[in-house]
């Protein structure tokens, strides 16, 4: 089976075969899906080292026939499983083997209705990597909303007291989101070809073997010139065509010559702005935020520790691959008002995480301020922030999982997460201390730690970019300040000073062995990260490269 298909397939087949199991079989459970992760990873990291950074497109694609219909005079629609992977859906992939990793290993700490658990864990996980790797826009839909499925009732079941609230709110944003991103879906099939099916299907070519770029280019100019019949014209939904204006039929909704509008707007910008709001929700990003702090205080902490790692960076993805990408002038025209709530939600994330206490919403407004950093690089459209931005992406998917488990620890003994209830735990916790330290060091940009790399190529993308205001930047720094004060704060005031804890000592026992597996690998590939990101860049930089021709 081709890699792309299997680490598809894999968490689905994994979740059917748990199903079979019988209910009392929950070690086997626990055990069987770290195994399915353990090889998942193992397979994600073997695509890492065969990928070729030098070459430009996809790489282990797969494409098959799945749906076509005859429509009359709307054509032919064509809707293909199409899979590939390129230098921006690689580290993605590998990230979400990485953590689903993490979250099996916690999720030991789950005690009831494990079989369940476990089966709707790796149909997320599956969901997710066909998300990353689907070059077909109605199959990343399929799997983009599938996985809320999983989730709604990972949260809903095994979450805390206002847990049906907290998973309801998820679904439902999330939901809305989709709406905007289906209609753009809609008006993208009327108004994009495929080529190569067009191109057999009127009879220019007899085989895809014939197919070369000067046929592609005869079709490209029979379809601008209006020869061919609507009815005879194949239409698309695969992502490489739709990137494409010359794929776009001339006078349709969204052709870049039409020039359509609705509502005053322009039907492209009008469709990018619907697009940049479905995935805003899924980032987040102010004010479509409210949902993640309820998520994660109610959702058990494995499950907080997928939705940060790997579900967030599902928008950030979504802006790259689909938005900026099919509608590059909605880009440029929207630049300035991007980065400026890409500032706002820095700012104001590092805010509310300074008033809180309860440790949980503290991190969850965090990795709201982290992601405005991804919102500010993109927005500059510079290589240099285009690279920051899935590099933060990719960062936040380590140092996020890796703070949710260390407020998992003190949750798992007093199932309290209460800051003003803690002080001084370094004298009796020296080992979960140290791993906090890192932690929450490499979380606010210390030097040395993947935080910082992320942070600092974001400012200075934005600074060099010609659509965003040098006050931006500078606010944007100004958030970096906020986040050191919110973590050493809760460091202070936690580990620091005299022992004292509203709970019983002998509960505040330090890190046991399987908290340590979770947590020493996680500050170890920080740190790695940081201090050689090249790593992480020689993958992305040959996307990034074809992704500034956009613009």
């Amino acid at each position: 089976m081709p890699i792309l298909t299997t680490l598809i397939a894999l968490p689905f087949l994994g979740a059917v075969l748990l199903l079979l199991l019988p209910e009392t079989a929950r070690t086997a459970c626990r055990w069987l899906t770290v195994l399915l992760c353990t090889v998942h990873l193992a397979l994600s990291s073997w695509l890492w080292f065969q990928f070729d950074p030098q070459l430009v497109g996809y790489q282990f694609a797969e494409n098959h026939d799945w749906i076509t219909m005859a429509l009359g005079q709307f054509g032919i629609i064509s809707i293909d499983y199409s899979v590939g992977t390129d230098g921006l859906s690689l580290p993605m992939v590998w990230l979400t083997s990485l953590v689903m990793l993490v979250g099996a290993v916690s999720s030991f700490e789950i005690k009831e209705k494990e079989r369940a658990y476990y089966a709707l864990y790796l149909l997320l996980m599956g969901s997710v990597v066909g998300c990353f790797v689907a070059l077909d826009l109605f199959l990343f839909f399929l799997f983009f909303e599938f996985m809320l499925l999983p989730m709604y009732f990972l949260i809903g079941i095994w979450g805390g007291p206002r847990r049906e609230y907290a998973s309801l709110k998820f679904f439902i944003y999330t939901l809305a989101g989709s709406v905007f991103i289906l209609l753009v879906m809609i008006g993208l099939y009327l108004s994009v070809i495929d080529p190569v099916e067009t191109a057999l299907n009127i009879g220019l070519v007899q085989d895809r073997a014939q197919i070369t770029g000067d046929v592609l280019a005869e079709v490209q100019s029979l379809v601008s010139q209006l020869q061919i019949d609507p009815a005879q014209l194949v239409h698309t939904f695969e992502i490489p065509y739709l990137t494409n204006p010359r794929n776009f039929v001339p006078e349709s909704l969204l052709s870049t010559m039409a020039g359509h509008e609705i509502f005053g707007l322009s039907a492209r910008l009008l469709a990018f702005l619907m697009l940049f709001i479905g995935f805003a929700v899924k980032l987040p990003m102010v004010p479509l935020h409210t949902w993640l702090p309820d998520a994660h205080v109610e959702a058990p902490t494995p499950i907080s520790v997928v939705l940060a790692g790997i579900l967030l960076k599902i928008g950030g993805y979504g802006f790259f691959r689909i938005a900026y990408e099919i509608f590059p002038d909605g880009a440029i025209y929207f630049a300035d008002w991007i980065a400026g709530l890409g500032v706002l939600s820095i700012v104001y994330g590092a805010f509310n995480a300074l008033s809180q206490k309860d440790l949980k919403r503290l991190i969850a407004y965090s990795s709201v301020s982290h992601m405005g950093f991804v919102l500010l690089g993109l927005a500059a459209l510079t290589p240099e922030g285009a690279n920051a931005a899935i590099y933060q992406l990719f960062s936040h998917g380590i140092l996020s999982p890796m703070l949710f488990l260390v407020v998992g620890v003190v949750y798992a003994r007093t199932h309290d997460r209460n800051i003003d209830h803690y002080q001084g735990l370094a004298s009796t916790m020296p080992a979960y201390t140290g791993l906090t330290a890192i932690a929450f060091f490499a979380s606010l940009g210390l030097p040395g730690f993947s935080g910082f790399i992320g942070e600092f190529f974001s400012l200075m993308g934005a600074f060099n970019s010609l659509y965003i205001p040098v006050w931006m930047v500078v606010a944007g720094g100004f958030g970096l300040i906020l986040g050191a004060g919110y973590f050493l704060w809760t460091f202070q005031r936690v580990f620091l000073g005299k022992r004292w804890s509203t709970h019983d000592a002998q509960l505040l026992t330090d890190l046991n062995v399987r908290e340590k597996l979770m947590l020493i690998p996680l500050a170890l590939l920080s740190l790695f990260f940081g201090i050689l990101p090249g790593t992480v860049f020689a993958i992305t930089e040959g996307y990034v490269l074809e992704f500034m021709k956009h613009f």
